[in-house]
């Protein structure tokens, strides 16, 4: 989706994801970016389908980092994605009613090693803090890091 009139970046947004669901729970996944590129609908599909695998033990919630295997951009020392709450956007937008319970909509959010690390350390919420006192620019790829 194009940037508009509430976020300049541009949003991607996985479709069907939910249907792999825990109870009457199911999630989607977005990414913001800066510009129009397939590499950031290859991040978004490869992250839906590795929570969507026959393991369960690959199921993504809040808190669950994945490895993209590669900078996210060229020139971006990010190389996670941070599964993360929409905080940017309100919590309107986390929750989704549909006919089988409810969708939760998660932001994947590029991180790099070294916030990861931190996370693991000291908490998500602690490197969520460090985030906002630095008013991180989330979907500029050459952004430094906070740790």
């Amino acid at each position: 989706m194009a940037s508009g009139p509430k976020t300049n970046p541009w949003t991607y947004v996985s479709v069907g994801a939910h249907a792999i669901r825990k109870g009457e729970h199911g999630s989607e996944f977005f990414v913001l970016a800066p510009d129009a590129n397939d590499s950031h609908v290859e991040l978004v599909t490869m992250t839906a389908h590795y929570h969507a695998s026959g393991d369960t033990s690959y199921r993504l919630g809040v808190g669950h980092t994945v490895p993209v295997g590669r900078p996210w951009l060229p020139g971006s020392n990010c190389d996670h994605l941070l599964v993360s709450l929409p905080y940017t956007f309100g919590s309107d937008l986390e929750r989704c009613e549909d006919a089988g319970g409810h969708v939760q909509i998660l932001w994947l959010l590029p991180i790099t090693a070294a916030e990861r690390a931190f996370k693991i350390e000291h908490g998500q919420e602690a490197l969520e803090q460090r985030f906002e006192s630095a008013a991180l620019e989330y979907w500029q790829p050459t952004r430094p890091s906070v740790v």
